[in-house]
C-alpha cells in the first residue's frame, strides 16, 4: 500500500515501455520524453520496487527476474485501466444483449410500455425487459442499487433525488360500457352521483379518491360500490356491467367496448414522468432506452 501511494501512473507507463524496448533512448522516443526524464523515472521505479529492474547488457538493457515477473501483470493492469477510462462505446441496439428492469403500475404498462414494445423488439431483438410492480416508497433505493433502471410515476409524487423526464399530461374521463343506457349523453352532476362507480385504490380497499374530493367541495357524494387495486379489472367490469368509472383517458382511448364522455365534475389530471438515477444517466444503453420509450408511446 505504501508503494501504491508513491506511484505515479506515468512511472508505470514508462516501466511498461522500458520492458518492451530494453533501451532508454527508444523508450524516450516512444513516450515523447527526453532521455534524462526516462532515466529519472527509472531511478524512481528502482527505489519503489527495491530492485534495479533493468541492468546494462551487451545489446541494451536486461530485465531482472523482478522485472520479468512484473511484465505481464503490468501490461494487463494498464490495458484494464485504459479500457476503464476510455470513452463509452456507442450503443448498438441491434447487437445489444441488455436486460432492462423497469417499475410500473398496470396503467404505466398499458400507456407507456405496451406502445413502445413493438419498436423495442424490432430495434433491439437481443434485449430483455423485466417489468416490476411499482413500489413508490422504494423507487429511490431501487434505482440507487440498480434493482431498477427506470420507473414511471406521477410527477407530483416523484422522488426529488431522481432525474426525470416529462412523458405526457393525463386527464380523467367518465367511462362505461358502449351501450350503457345512462351514458348516451353527458350526465348531469346529479345523475353522475346516482350512477354506480368503481374506483381504483392502489393501497387496497379505499372507496374515496380525487373525484370524491372534488365532489365534496360542492357538498356532494357519489355511489362507489366497487374498489379494486388495478385498472385491468376496471376495464373488464365496465365492459360487462352498468358500472362506470372515472379513468385516465389514455387507458380507454379507442376501446370499442366502452363509451367515453366528459364528466360533469372537474377533476385535475396529472403529469406522467420517467424516473432514473444519476448512476445511469450517461450510460449509452440507458440513454437509448429512455429516448426510445419517450418517442414511441
Amino acid at each position: 500500500m505504501n508503494n501504491l501511494r508513491r506511484l505515479d501512473l506515468n512511472l508505470l507507463v514508462t516501466l511498461d515501455v522500458l520492458l518492451a524496448e530494453h533501451n532508454v533512448t527508444r523508450a524516450a522516443q516512444r513516450l515523447n520524453f527526453s532521455q534524462p526524464s526516462i532515466s529519472v523515472h527509472l531511478a524512481k521505479l528502482r527505489d519503489i520496487f527495491g530492485d534495479p529492474l533493468l541492468l546494462p547488457g551487451p545489446r541494451g538493457m536486461r530485465p531482472t527476474a523482478r522485472a520479468e515477473a512484473l511484465r505481464e501483470p503490468l501490461r494487463l493492469a494498464l490495458a484494464a485501466l485504459g479500457h476503464a477510462i476510455a470513452p463509452a462505446a456507442p450503443f448498438d441496439p441491434a447487437q445489444a444483449e441488455q436486460t432492462w428492469r423497469v417499475a410500473a403500475t398496470d396503467y404505466g404498462e398499458s400507456t407507456i410500455l405496451l406502445p413502445a414494445m413493438a419498436g423495442l423488439r424490432a430495434a433491439a431483438p437481443g434485449t430483455r425487459l423485466a417489468v416490476l410492480e411499482l413500489a413508490p416508497p422504494h423507487i429511490t433505493r431501487q434505482a440507487e442499487q440498480g434493482i431498477i433502471d427506470l420507473a414511471f410515476h406521477i410527477a407530483e409524487d416523484a422522488p426529488p433525488e431522481l432525474r426525470h423526464r416529462m412523458l405526457f399530461k393525463e386527464n380523467y374521463v367518465l367511462a362505461g360500457r358502449a351501450a350503457h343506457p345512462r351514458l348516451k349523453r353527458r350526465p348531469t352532476l346529479k345523475q353522475f352521483c346516482e350512477l354506480e362507480h368503481v374506483i381504483v385504490s392502489p393501497n387496497g380497499g379505499g372507496f374515496s379518491g380525487i373525484t370524491d374530493k372534488a365532489l365534496a367541495q360542492a357538498g356532494l357524494t357519489r355511489r362507489v360500490v366497487l374498489s379494486v387495486p388495478h385498472f385491468l379489472f376496471v376495464i373488464s367490469a365496465l365492459a360487462s356491467t352498468d358500472l362506470v368509472a372515472m379513468v385516465p383517458e389514455r387507458l380507454v382511448r379507442g376501446n370499442p367496448a366502452l363509451r367515453i364522455v366528459a364528466p360533469p365534475v372537474e377533476v385535475p389530471g396529472y403529469d406522467m414522468v420517467m424516473l432514473w438515477h444519476e448512476r445511469s444517466h450517461r450510460d449509452p444503453a440507458h440513454q437509448w432506452l429512455r429516448e426510445h420509450i419517450a418517442t414511441n408511446m
